[in-house]
């Protein structure tokens, strides 16, 4: 198995079981998805969130009227191009944001407590700003699409 296989999968994995322990907030994994992609970027429009998430500005409308509805993400039109809608993530959003992060981080922060020695505890933090330079990584470099 090659090093690229094995990092891959382990990651799968551990999103995998991160999954499982997030609270059950009546939203879709998508949903939630794009909440947190509103909280990263602050204001931004549909548009722009579909670049980022790598879907069509259509597949995210049912989503971004759902968010609104629950009173999760605000919409407003921009005030120099009335035609462009804005979209920003309300307080409620973060609160449900901050809770869902919490239990997770609780859940990964006791298993590794419990399962991993000290050295692989350490291992693990060194490793975390590595992976996370990885995921934001803009480089299309050594896709099958170059």
């Amino acid at each position: 198995m090659s090093a690229a296989t094995e990092l891959r999968e382990s990651i799968v994995a551990v999103n995998q079981q991160m999954r499982r322990h997030r609270p059950d907030h009546g939203l879709t994994l998508s949903q939630m998805q794009l909440l947190a992609e509103v909280s990263r970027t602050g204001v931004t429009t549909p548009a722009e969130l579909s670049v980022r998430l790598g879907v069509r500005v259509q597949s995210l409308t049912d989503s971004i009227n759902a968010l609104e509805s629950r009173g999760l993400i605000a919409r407003r039109p921009d005030e120099i191009d009335r035609r462009r809608q804005l979209i920003e993530i309300t307080s409620e959003g973060a609160q449900l944001l901050d809770a869902d992060r919490a239990e997770r981080d609780a859940w990964l922060h006791a298993t590794m407590r419990d399962n991993l020695s000290q050295l692989e505890f350490d291992l693990v933090m060194l490793v975390a700003p590595v992976l996370r330079k990885l995921a934001y990584a803009d480089s299309k470099a050594g896709t099958l699409t170059e």
